[in-house]
């Protein structure tokens, strides 16, 4: 277990995070506990071995995924509710990153609609991409869908805003700045990037933005280890097609 974090923590109650070293969902809750000043405790996680960790088991025996937070020893699972639940259970503790419901109700619904369109369009257009047991038409219909969901996004940023939160980071810039590293990486290892500076400029700006805060440079894992296992993994599914 290897204690990481700042700051004072929650309130002498313990968090640790169950976590794998390069997914994006932990991303997506490191960033949150970062920029709230969180301190936590953080425990890997062999995926290759999930089905027989005890811990991960007694807090996630449904789905038997990471990333889990244990708040006091009890669990949440799931990286957007965690990000939520870390907004509900240390309120005092600044950024807000959902706007609350009785501040703006609205914002709230709209920040959990474009949370929701990451996982939805563009995470699912993005895998398709670089999974190399996929045809080479399969993957090009993958990487249309997935421009065309940041298309979406770059229009729901818009002129003039910083992060989707407004002057601050928000749930979307959590739910999409999980995915910055892989997509970075991914693109290194495959030499098919999926944000394009000309078609979507002010979304580009944002990923150097992200790429920038402080928060973020501590919650993403090494750019360099990501571009390697994406290459292996890339290869190996290749070579598994072709032997089909």
């Amino acid at each position: 277990m290897a204690s990481t974090g700042a700051g004072a923590g929650g309130g002498g109650e313990q968090l640790t995070v169950l976590g794998a070293w390069g997914s994006p969902f932990l991303v997506r809750v490191r960033l949150a506990l970062n920029l709230k000043r969180l301190s936590y405790d953080y425990v890997e996680v062999n995926l290759a071995e999930k089905e027989t960790n005890p811990l991960l088991a007694a807090a996630n025996p449904v789905h038997m995924k990471i990333p889990v937070l244990l708040h006091a020893g009890k669990p949440i699972c799931e990286s957007m509710l965690i990000v939520e639940y870390l907004d509900d259970a240390f309120p005092s503790s600044d950024p807000i990153i959902l706007p609350p419901a009785a501040a703006d109700p609205y914002a709230r619904a709209v920040a959990r609609f474009w949370a929701a369109f990451v996982d939805g369009e563009l995470l699912t257009a993005w895998m398709g991409i670089y999974d190399g047991g996929r045809s080479a038409e399969e993957r090009a219909a993958s990487l249309a869908r997935a421009r065309a969901a940041l298309d979406r996004l770059e229009g729901e940023l818009g002129e003039g805003r910083r992060w989707f939160g407004g002057e601050r980071v928000g749930l979307v810039d959590v739910a999409l700045g999980g995915f910055v590293p892989a997509m970075v990486a991914s693109e290194a290892a495959t030499g098919v990037g999926i944000v394009d500076a000309a078609r979507t400029p002010m979304l580009a700006a944002w990923v150097e933005r992200f790429c920038a805060l402080d928060e973020a440079k501590a919650a993403m894992p090494p750019i360099e280890r990501l571009v390697e296992v994406g290459k292996k993994r890339f290869a190996d599914l290749q070579a598994a097609a072709a032997s089909e």
